[in-house]
Parts: structure tokens; C-alpha cells; sequence
């Protein structure tokens, strides 16, 4: 079931701390629509730069992937190749 947050949800916008919990509900509020992308990067102050590599975080390790301290060993991991078609 998808979770649905609106800009009631999400964190303050003069947030200092951001744990992976927070950035998890930025992300989610941008892709279910309840904030758009451009309105969170600046009331949170955030270079698109930033938000996509939470975002990437995200899709690649899940939320554990937007922690500070676990992000240069999931860097420095080698991606999971896709498989390729059999033909």
C-alpha cells in the first residue's frame, strides 16, 4: 500500500538535522505529488543535486541508503549488473 503524506507530514522547513527517516518522507511527499520538486529543494534548502542523490539512495539501498555513515560503502560497492535478454 502506498504511503500518502501531505506538507502536514512532512518535517519543519528549517529542519537542521536530517536523519534518513526525513529524508525518506521529503522524497516520498515529491513522488506521490504532495510537494512538487522545485517547492521542497527550497524549503528545505536543497540543491537538485542533493535531493537526487537522496532519491537515488533510495531506489539503489532503501531507506537505509539516505543514512550519512552508510553512504561511502554503498558507493564504493560495485552495482548489481541487470540481466541481460536471452534471445
Amino acid at each position: 500500500m502506498p504511503i500518502s503524506l501531505t506538507t502536514v507530514d512532512l518535517p519543519p522547513a528549517d529542519i537542521k538535522r536530517w536523519v534518513a527517516r526525513r529524508k525518506a518522507e521529503v522524497v516520498t511527499a515529491v513522488r506521490s505529488g504532495a510537494i512538487g520538486f522545485e517547492e521542497a529543494c527550497h524549503r528545505y534548502k536543497l540543491s537538485e543535486e542533493e535531493f537526487l542523490t537522496w532519491e537515488r539512495g533510495i531506489e539503489n539501498h532503501g531507506v537505509p541508503g539516505l543514512r550519512i555513515t552508510r553512504l561511502q560503502i554503498y558507493y564504493d560497492a560495485p552495482r548489481p549488473r541487470q540481466a541481460k535478454p536471452q534471445y
